[in-house]
């Protein structure tokens, strides 16, 4: 890119091959024109390298994210999208009901003593000057952020809420910021839909809808009567339990009803009664939908994907559906009731495709005085054959009804020329449509409309000019500045990329808009001002730290040398690194895009490995802190590529794992299809410092590593999803003696280990033949694969040639990682919380009460008294290893 720094950000970790939520929707369900999920994948050069002049030099650097031959961005990182879904649908279709269950589960659990802890409940400065390192977004200008917002919701007295991707909804009573959680108490943190209704109830749609990797299913819609003081309980859950384990991507209201659109139709229920079961109005595919004749199909979960409703204001009886799944199906499309049967609209719509090739995503708005309505479509065929876009274009019905007839009023190609930011890094407005969508109008303007995509776009004139107010950041713009001692030059602050949620809202008497996406919540006053390039510059971000819905996958502690106590840092979805010095008031960013997993020195928390994607390993040995004077002196740089070969073929998962031998901190072990051993520790300079010891096979690829005393394990997949799917684990030395691979039954028989995805691995610190072994998904009562057996932690006395079943009353839940603490207790982390089998004792506790969100890693502490818990949705809590006894 022409941007005067290096930087690194992956479009989203959310990429586009797979599964709707979770348990939803099987890994490559759809398939291209050539037959192979999504298209052609080239996927052989998934992290190649690339150069590019600086300041000067030319550094080494790793392509953004086009590594696939034929340049398309959809297909480059299509297999990333796969595997946080394969780990927990893997080796089959899981039924709905499957993460209530194991709610209802952990909550009968007997608990432990003490209360968890936030530590990054503090503002997170993307932009933080003390670390504009070359693996560094600083300076980019999306300020303070949290984790990804699916929905937003506002109302005329400054009350303002927001609905995160995993981390539950979010209240402000003074127009953004001092935020309280107001959904801890429900079975699902994930938002698909916040909707005020015109008597001021908020509505909450529950799963998130954005069909990414990392979203999770639901657990039905729920309404608060009074939002400004009350919070959310399974006492105000709407209609029985028919939308639970769906996502919800719209809630519309019309007629005296609330429509639903999810992941299994078009659902609607009475807005005067909360009783009752929920009507479904629409399925294409019926025999699809759970209890149908082929709800077991590997394809049933995107059969009945609906986007949005529109409902015509003049008339609440005219209704139209938009259906489909993003990489095209035979029904997407648009339909609308004839003679009282749901039929398909192929004519009359104007410039608004009616086939089904061209109908994906949609997000519809329309005018508060009904003369207007407008529509972003996204197109599956551009999907699947267009490196640049997806987007097929935004629309107005200058009639005010949803029937049209359309207008086109702005492509790809105009968005791009009205001051986007993703020209410059090689992309094209709407590359990523399907997931980034939001539309609104301005309740006192029918053409002042402000659409999200990567970017966020505002017209004020109906269509016939756009700005790009909302950029996807300021690198290469003349604003942006060269010198460190400017940060970001004369640029103004913008928002962070990948829109997902807008609403319009007052406070104060002055009207503003606030848009949600993957950095958290942003504002702008509604008629805000922008500079000559039409880029805002009025942007305020939200995310002051009351707020902390940071999606971690990873998390590293350290004593911190400098400034005492420790260092804490984390891998983070589309949100780099971040770290916490021991003095901090305000968490800093030292590496940019997705953070994966992390390595951190116990005895310097400065010393820092973090991968990036597909190991794409950094190392630092200074905390990454650097003024940017590396732009002009390359010897500066303060942390360094050294990735092993797989990272350059492609042959290793998307976060993949790395580990430090738990008896010698030098010795590195880092899983793809090989596994790599370096014993340089942090002072490693190059990816030609590891050697690959063993190979796990072609199309296997390591999904957990550990080491103590040279003794390494390692847990494969492949193929790792529901189409086919295989695990082993093989054991050796660092050194690379003693290799072979454990024998396990072909399908999980009782009592074994599972043919399911296996997670992680503990070792007995006091003997390295002992370990235990974290599996994810669930077992067969929940899930239709071969083998899925049962069980989620097992035990090893003899180096792991046999296994032992000890999850006994655990919760039936997907299991990420575990770790042995220093008393001999076993702490585990699951989709839903910690538990921990203390000493001697063979049951589970549940370890305080985090909300129902997912713990994917747990680290001690370097002296071993407090466990970290990296959340994916609610940042890193902390709880003392003796209060779990």
């Amino acid at each position: 890119m022409s941007a005067p720094t290096r930087k690194r950000r992956w479009l989203t970790i959310c990429a586009i091959a797979a599964s709707a939520a979770l348990v939803a929707i099987p890994a490559g369900a759809a398939s291209g024109p050539d037959g192979s999920p999504f298209g052609a994948r080239a996927l052989t050069q998934l992290a190649s390298e690339r150069t590019q002049s600086v300041g000067g030099i030319t550094p080494r650097a790793k392509a953004e994210d086009d590594g696939g031959d034929d340049g398309n961005e959809a297909d480059e990182i299509a297999e990333g999208a796969d595997q946080y879904a394969e780990a927990r649908t893997s080796p089959g279709i899981v039924a709905p009901g499957a993460y209530g269950a194991a709610w209802d589960s952990l909550s009968s659990l007997p608990g432990t003593g003490g209360s968890w802890r936030s530590v990054t409940d503090l503002p997170y400065n993307s932009d933080d000057p003390r670390y504009r390192d070359y693996d560094s977004n600083s300076s980019g200008g999306s300020g303070n952020v949290t984790g990804r917002m699916a929905a937003m919701a506002a109302d005329d007295d400054g009350y303002v809420y927001a609905g995160s991707a995993g981390g539950g909804v979010w209240r402000s009573r003074s127009g953004g910021g001092h935020w309280q959680p107001i959904s801890d108490r429900l079975s699902s943190q994930s938002t698909g839909a916040l909707a005020l209704d015109g008597g001021g109830r908020l509505w909450l749609g529950t799963g998130e809808a954005t069909t990414n990797a990392d979203a999770y299913l639901g657990s039905g819609v729920y309404v608060l009567s009074d939002p400004r003081h009350g919070t959310f309980s399974s006492r105000s859950r709407v209609g029985g339990d028919e939308l639970e384990s769906t996502t919800i991507h719209e809630l519309r209201f019309g007629g005296g009803k609330v429509w639903a659109a999810t992941s299994e139709g078009v659902w609607s229920h009475s807005t005067k009664t909360l009783k009752g079961a929920w009507k479904l109005e629409f399925a294409p595919n019926p025999d699809y939908l759970p209890g149908g004749s082929l709800a077991s199909d590997s394809s049933a979960a995107y059969k009945n994907i609906a986007n949005d409703i529109a409902i015509d204001p003049k008339d609440p009886s005219k209704v139209v559906l938009a259906v489909g799944w993003r990489s095209g199906d035979d029904y997407n499309g648009f339909y609308t009731k004839v003679n009282g049967v749901w039929t398909r609209i192929t004519s009359g719509l104007g410039d608004l495709p009616s086939d089904a090739d061209n109908v994906g995503n949609v997000t519809f708005a329309r005018s508060t005085d009904g003369s207007r309505y407008y529509a972003i479509d996204q197109s599956p065929e551009q999907l699947n054959t267009n490196p640049d876009s997806g987007l097929e274009g935004i629309y107005v019905s200058k009639s005010g009804s949803p029937t049209g007839p359309w207008t086109r009023i702005a492509d790809y190609q105009g968005l791009a020329a009205d001051g986007s930011a993703l020209t410059s890094s090689g992309y094209m407005p709407g590359v990523q449509a399907w997931y980034n969508q939001f539309l609104t109008v301005d309740p006192a303007n029918a053409e002042h409309v402000y659409a999200g995509l990567e970017e966020v776009y505002e017209t004020k004139d109906g269509g016939s000019s756009w700005s790009t107010v909302g950029p996807y950041w300021n690198f290469g713009f003349s604003c942006w500045s060269i010198d460190p001692a400017k940060q970001t030059g004369d640029c103004n602050q913008t928002t962070h990329s990948d829109q997902h949620g807008v609403a319009i809202g007052s406070y104060h008497g002055k009207s503003f808009v606030y848009v949600g996406n993957d950095g958290g919540v942003y504002k702008r006053p509604l008629n805000g001002a922008q500079d000559t390039s039409g880029h805002a510059t009025d942007w305020t971000s939200l995310n002051d730290g009351t707020i902390d819905t940071l999606q971690y996958y990873s998390v590293g502690v350290g004593k911190d040398l400098t400034y005492g106590g420790v260092s804490v840092t984390g891998g983070l979805q589309d949100n780099g690194q971040s770290i916490l010095r021991g003095n901090d008031t305000v968490m800093g960013s030292n590496f940019g895009g997705d953070g994966g997993d992390t390595l951190t020195d116990p005895a310097n928390g400065c010393n820092i490995a973090e991968e990036y994607v597909y190991l794409a390993i950094q190392v630092t040995q200074n905390c990454a802190v650097n003024d940017g004077s590396w732009i002009t002196d390359s010897s500066k740089i303060t942390s360094y590529n050294v990735a092993p070969a797989d990272n350059a073929t492609g042959e290793a998962r998307f976060i993949a794992p790395i580990t430090a031998d738990a008896k010698n901190s030098s010795t590195w072990i880092a899983g793809g299809r090989h596994i790599w051993v370096q014993t340089h520790g942090y002072a490693i300079r190059s990816g030609s410092e590891w050697t690959s010891v063993y190979d796990l096979g072609a199309g296997h690829t390591a999904t957990a590593v550990a080491a103590a005393g040279g003794k390494v394990y390692a847990a494969w997949c492949g193929p790792c999803n529901n189409q086919g799917f295989a695990r082993g684990i093989s054991v050796g030395n660092a050194d690379g003696t003693g290799w072979h691979d454990i024998t396990l039954p072909a399908t999980g028989a009782d009592g074994t280990v599972p043919n399911r995805y296996l997670s992680g691995f503990a070792i007995d610190p006091k003997n390295a033949d002992h370990v235990f072994l974290a599996v994810n998904g669930f077992s067969r009562h929940w899930t239709e694969g071969p083998g899925a057996g049962v069980g989620h932690v097992f035990e090893s006395t003899d180096g792991g040639t046999t296994w032992k079943d000890i999850s006994k009353n655990l919760p039936d839940v997907p299991t990420n990682s575990a770790v042995v603490t220093p008393n001999g207790g076993l702490a585990v982390a699951t989709d839903l919380g910690v538990v921990y089998r203390a000493p001697g004792r063979t049951t589970w506790q549940r370890v305080g009460n985090l909300p129902a969100v997912a713990v994917l890693q747990l680290k001690l502490s370097p002296d071993g008294t407090t466990l970290y818990a990296a959340t994916h949705g609610r940042g890193v809590y902390t709880i003392k290893v003796r209060d779990c006894d």
